[in-house]
C-alpha cells in the first residue's frame, strides 16, 4: 500500500524542457495521507524513545520506567541497537528517479537516497558531450531488462538511466522517444525516431 510498481511521470513545462519520473510512490490519497501521518509519528516516538533511553543510561534516572529498561542493558549492547533503529527509521518508503532534459543544454539523472539523511545523487551531462541515447537489454537472473543508457563522449562507461528501479520495456522506450524528440526535435539527427512513430 506504501509503494507500488515502478510507474512513469512526464512534466513538459516548456516544449523544450521535459522531466521524466520512474517512481514507487503510489498516488496520494487521503487513506495514504493518513497512513503516512501515522507513520510519521512512529518514527518521530520510537526516534524519541530511543533518545530517552541512551540519555537515561548515559545521563540521569529521571525517567524511571526508561532507566529500568536502559539500566538492564549494557551500553555495548545499547548503541548498536540504538544506531540500528534510528537508520531503519530513516529510511525511505519509496524510491524515486528522474530524468531532466533541456534542449541546448543537456540532461539532467536525479537519483532519490535511500535514507532521509542522505542527499539525492545527481548528474548533469551537457549536449556536447551526449553521443547518443540507447535502449539496452540485460540478463537479470532469468529475466531480460531493459534499461536507458546515455553514451557520453570521453568516458569509458555508459551513464545508466534509472539504474535502481530498472522500470519495464514500455516505461524505458516511451522516456527514450521522449528524450530524443526533446533534444533533437527540428535538427534532423533523430531521422529514426520519425520512422519509428
Amino acid at each position: 500500500m506504501l509503494t507500488t510498481a515502478p510507474h512513469l511521470r512526464i512534466r513538459r513545462p516548456s516544449p523544450t524542457t521535459a522531466e521524466f519520473t520512474v517512481t514507487t510512490l503510489p498516488p496520494q490519497t487521503l487513506p495514504l495521507r493518513l497512513l503516512w501521518l501515522l507513520l510519521l509519528f512512529l518514527r518521530i516516538s520510537l526516534s524519541v524513545t530511543m533518545l530517552l533511553i541512551l540519555y537515561a543510561r548515559w545521563d540521569t534516572p529521571a525517567g524511571a520506567i526508561l532507566a529500568k529498561i536502559a539500566a538492564t542493558v549494557s551500553l555495548p549492547v545499547l548503541l548498536p541497537v540504538a544506531v540500528a533503529v534510528f537508520y531503519a527509521l530513516s529510511l525511505r518508503v519509496h524510491k524515486q528517479e528522474s530524468l531532466l532534459v533541456l534542449r541546448g543544454l543537456g540532461v539532467q539523472t536525479c537519483e532519490s537516497p535511500a535514507t532521509y539523511l542522505a542527499g539525492a545523487a545527481t548528474r548533469f551531462i551537457p549536449t556536447e558531450k551526449i553521443q547518443d541515447i540507447l535502449v539496452n537489454e540485460a540478463f537479470r537472473g532469468f529475466e531480460v531488462r531493459y534499461y536507458l543508457v546515455v553514451v557520453v563522449e570521453g568516458e569509458e562507461d555508459v551513464v545508466v538511466v534509472f539504474p535502481g528501479l530498472l522500470p519495464k520495456r514500455k516505461i524505458v522506450e516511451t522516456v527514450w522517444r521522449g528524450v530524443r524528440e526533446c533534444l533533437y526535435e527540428g535538427r534532423g539527427e533523430d531521422r529514426g525516431l520519425a520512422s519509428d512513430k
